[in-house]
């Protein structure tokens, strides 16, 4: 067979096998080029009888040789992007997607039912003038004790267990620093200070129903000339009826805090109370505690008590969520069991 039929016969049967190339042939098709284009392939040894053709023949058949290697290149090219569009395809066939398939339901989250009850409070703070200020969870003994007229031998501390870093610095137990803080330096000269500083407080307290060692407290306090009992009493009053209801009363109990004087507990009707209701029939449960600004915690502060005075009070929002919404265990809201939060999906 000479040089020329089997170079014909090289390209028509590398063109059959190009021909049934498919998605699933890469690895073949890379072994065929290689068979017939490569250093040791088909074609090359072709090349190599060259030099057995007389000298008049070479320049036909050497030409002859470059048009197949020419024609095989830009087939093997063709057949590559055929078999890797093949390939391509074959991949998208097994990992299509349905469109028309309906969508999962996504399951949509929501505020905590204790940020939602803060922010609540916190609105009707707002909408009375007052300003929200946030502050420090690490605090100093000096803010947290020392400012609220407990000096470091009064007997009163003993009422709180508290969480010390050194003996100096401390967790908060109290959202009272933020208002010591403010009010050292708040001007005057521009108005009265109306504040109110919510945040986490940590009380070395056993877990149980009714305690926890890590809690939310929201405190308040009203600096002014001329604040009464009776401002202390009308703003308490109008927060427990925009929460609990317009038919709700409040009832203030002679108390004792270091930081107020006069001091009082502060307790709201449990049941809705009627004007014909007689007094015993109504049921109350505290839920804050409140006074007068001790005159001591202006002085430190640098606030002329002989000219100022004013009210504060500190409330629980964990425990206005337990009485709000029925919750008989305050350790639920720190559970994270969705099927408690989910209760709370609607605001308020």
């Amino acid at each position: 067979m000479d040089l020329q039929t089997q170079l014909q016969e090289l390209k028509t049967s590398t063109q059959a096998k190009l021909a049934e190339m498919r998605g699933e042939h890469s690895k073949e098709l890379q072994e065929l080029r290689v068979a017939v284009l490569g250093k040791k392939g088909s074609l090359t040894d072709l090349l190599k009888g060259l030099k057995d053709l007389p000298n008049e023949e070479r320049p036909k058949v050497g030409k002859m040789v470059n048009e197949v290697r020419d024609v095989l290149t830009e087939a093997f090219d063709e057949a590559a992007k055929i078999v890797e569009a093949a390939k391509i395809q074959a991949q998208l066939d097994s990992e299509s997607l349905d469109v028309t398939l309906p969508g999962r339901q996504v399951k949509l989250g929501n505020r905590h039912i204790l940020s939602q009850t803060a922010e609540e409070i916190e609105d009707i703070f707002l909408g009375m003038g007052f300003q929200i200020v946030d502050g420090f969870e690490v605090e100093t003994d000096y803010y947290n004790f020392e400012r609220m007229n407990l000096p470091k031998d009064h007997p009163a501390r003993d009422m709180q267990d508290t969480f010390y870093i050194t003996p100096e610095i401390l967790m908060r137990t109290q959202t009272s620093p933020v208002q010591a803080r403010t009010l050292e330096s708040h001007d005057f000269n521009a108005g009265p200070l109306k504040m109110v500083s919510p945040g986490r407080v940590y009380r070395r307290d056993t877990d149980d129903a009714t305690h926890s060692h890590q809690f939310h407290q929201m405190e308040g306090l009203v600096i002014d000339k001329h604040i009464t009992m009776g401002d202390l009493k009308g703003t308490l009053l109008a927060v427990a009826r925009k929460l609990f209801g317009e038919d709700h009363e409040i009832r203030l109990r002679p108390s004792y805090f270091p930081f107020t004087e006069p001091s009082v507990e502060v307790d709201v009707s449990w049941n809705a109370v009627t004007p014909d209701m007689a007094p015993e029939d109504i049921e109350w449960i505290e839920v804050l505690g409140a006074g007068m600004v001790h005159p001591n915690v202006l002085r430190m502060a640098g606030v002329d008590p002989e000219v100022y005075g004013g009210f504060a009070f500190g409330l629980g929002p964990d425990r206005f969520a337990m009485l709000k919404y029925g919750v008989e265990d305050i350790r639920n809201f720190y559970l994270n069991d969705v099927r408690f939060l989910t209760q709370f999906d609607q605001k308020g």
